[in-house]
């Protein structure tokens, strides 16, 4: 059964991007000192609200959750998403997907700054290879973030207009 509402069922054939879903976080507080996101996440429909911390292997303490676990989480659970759907599509149940996300932060060599790297691992038993090859290909092509990662985003940066104190 396809979901009503996200399915590859209702085409799409427009010249301009069709927004489905915003939504809007904030990160404040934390430490600068390092140059790492530390401080609280929080959505404006209050879903999201959690302390983010340096890894341990960067010099923290490892009490919550830093900026490459959530991208991670977010880019397996995509692709889960993407996945299911193509395997409701083809009588599969989804049931059993596992998707494992590793994100490495690391220097990047070409200047100096920084760089993630993104590995993705679907677990999915009971399916064989020969069935679930072409399905991964599918989601692939489905999946908003496989495309971010390999083709890049649309993206702004500003600064804020300053409101009289």
């Amino acid at each position: 059964m396809n979901d009503p509402i996200l399915s590859t069922d209702h085409d799409y054939s427009g010249t301009a991007f069709k927004p489905l879903y915003v939504t809007h976080v904030s990160v404040t507080g934390g430490s600068s000192a390092h140059g790492r996101a530390t401080g609280w996440a929080r959505s404006a429909d209050g879903a999201l609200d959690l302390e983010l911390r340096m890894p341990e292997e960067l010099g923290g303490d490892t009490s919550g959750p830093n900026p490459e676990q959530l991208f991670a989480a977010g880019y397996a659970a995509c692709f889960h998403g993407a996945l299911s759907l193509v395997a409701r599509q083809h009588s599969l149940d989804p049931g059993s997907i596992m998707v494992k996300a590793t994100v490495t932060f690391g220097r990047d060599p070409a200047d100096g700054g920084y760089q993630l790297r993104a590995d993705l691992v679907v677990i999915w038993p009971g399916v064989e290879r020969e069935t679930a090859t072409p399905l991964l290909a599918q989601a692939t092509a489905l999946c908003p973030y496989v495309k971010m990662t390999r083709q890049g985003i649309p993206a702004t940066i500003s600064l804020a207009p300053q409101t009289p104190g």
